[in-house]
């Protein structure tokens, strides 16, 4: 095998996109367009990468770290231009370069590996990737002589109306000999329509010095779709939903409706996982076996520990165990840990506190900066009350505790193991162990006082 390149054209501004955020940053399943196409280009093992960039350079770079290289293109002159910027770095050596649009996030890695196979095994000086289009217009048409060859390509604005009739397209995906590409490219004119500098000008040159030319057609134009509005950024969010989906429900994962469902790419699902419709699971997370989500929940970097199920509710940046039950309408915030087999009820909020095993906050309370022993029961309505306005501090509540229904626990303060809180109280000091705490005004019934109250409301 040969040395392998690549060349990623991410310099335009997007202007159809109608938007501030630089184009190839616009997220497909929440992963920017030029992430997924580098992702995809890594798995193939590339000896060098260069992206070129443009308007909105910096946020790109910053992005993509040191993924790759990167070249700018000043002045947006065309896809011939811009590949000449990459001629410093990949100028002399040998091997076959990969010429990629950043907008591009569908083609996957086993596309991108075919297609330098076939270049390669064909020994060709340049090697199209095309498609057959529904609806060809705007694309490049591909134009083949009577023996079947790549003759040349044409932009659809220079296209005459006969070879606007053709429906296979030029996806803007190439493979080159790396000398036979920059060599072309310094004769390629901008004699034409737009003034510009078109790299599929290459093909007509290296056909005129007999070159070997050839196409690789792919059978799913769809995967080759490039992004050019919020329309093909919806189409591209669709196709690449239901192609994760369909990959973890053919590895043993039950989505009810893979319509309304949305997995992020770097999920990881274990078998037996039921996903319900309108569940959102995105970044970093880890779902084992027999868990359950759903309906409309959302999930993002967490591990859900096996057959724990939640409900209706939203979980960031958190550690969940085994057997948990969530929701319905619960948020456990980033910084969480959940032991096994515990309970976080309907309108519950945990933010930055470690649960251990087989507590309960069953509904209605607001746990934050918080350590919560094994086997606690916490009452409806309680609140740890961790800011004074300017710093957080720490609530313990030690094992076997059982907080009263509407407490304030005012922290710095510690539950003792075993120890009891009456409804209603507002706990400022460390309770010992064993012990049962009544911090509440004593009641006073004051009969026959509601008739007065009426009384001087009529007035």
């Amino acid at each position: 095998m040969s040395n392998r390149y690549a060349v990623i054209l991410a310099a335009g501004q997007g202007t159809r996109m109608k938007s501030k955020l630089y184009k190839v940053l616009h997220p497909v399943l929440g992963r920017p367009m030029l992430q997924h196409v580098i992702d995809q280009l890594e798995i193939v093992q590339l000896d060098e990468m260069a992206t070129v960039v443009g308007f909105g350079a910096d946020k790109v770079i910053d992005h993509i770290g040191d993924k790759s290289q990167f070249v700018l293109q000043e002045e947006q002159l065309g896809t011939g231009h811009a590949v000449i910027q990459a001629e410093n770095v990949l100028q002399d050596k040998e091997g076959t370069t990969i010429v990629v649009c950043g907008d591009t996030p569908l083609i996957t890695s086993e596309t991108y590996k075919a297609l330098f196979d076939h270049h390669e095994q064909e020994g060709a000086k340049a090697t199209i990737l095309t498609a057959k289009a529904p609806n060809p217009t705007g694309y490049g048409r591909v134009i083949r002589n009577e023996k079947n060859e790549v003759e040349r390509i044409v932009e659809h604005k220079d296209a005459s109306e006969k070879e606007r009739q053709i429906d296979e397209i030029n996806t803007g995906t190439y493979c080159f000999d790396n000398k036979a590409l920059f060599a072309a490219l310094q004769e390629v004119s901008n004699d034409n329509v737009q003034g510009e500098y078109y790299l599929p000008d290459v093909i007509e040159i290296l056909k005129n010095k007999n070159e070997k030319v050839i196409a690789s057609l792919t059978p799913d134009f769809e995967e080759t779709l490039g992004v050019n509005d919020r329309v093909a950024l919806a189409q591209a969010e669709k196709t690449m939903k239901m192609r994760i989906n369909e990959k973890h429900m053919r590895n043993g994962v039950s989505i009810i409706d893979p319509d309304n469902t949305y997995i992020g790419p770097d999920v990881i699902i274990e078998q037996d996982v039921i996903v319900h419709p309108g569940t959102i699971i995105t970044g970093d997370s880890t779902i084992k076996t027999n868990a359950e989500l759903g309906p409309y929940s959302e999930i993002s970097n967490c591990v859900v520990g096996e057959a724990t199920v939640i409900k209706q509710s939203v979980a960031n940046d958190s550690q969940i165990g085994a057997r948990v039950k969530i929701g319905p309408y619960a948020h456990i915030r980033p910084e969480t840990a959940i032991g096994n087999e515990v309970k976080i009820g309907n309108f519950v909020e945990i933010k930055k506190t470690k649960i251990n095993d087989f507590s309960k906050v069953s509904h209605l309370s607001y746990i934050g900066d918080a350590q919560v022993g094994n086997n606690v029961n916490v009452g409806c309505g309680t609140i740890t009350v961790n800011y004074d306005g300017k710093k957080k501090f720490l609530t313990t509540i030690e094992d076997d505790a059982f907080i009263g229904c509407n407490s304030n626990l005012v922290a710095p303060v510690t539950i003792g193991k075993g120890s009891y809180v009456a409804a209603g109280s507002t706990i400022t000091k460390n309770i010992p162990e064993d012990s049962l705490s009544i911090a509440r005004a004593r009641q006073t019934n004051k009969e026959g006082y509601a008739s007065k109250i009426k009384n001087r409301q009529k007035d």
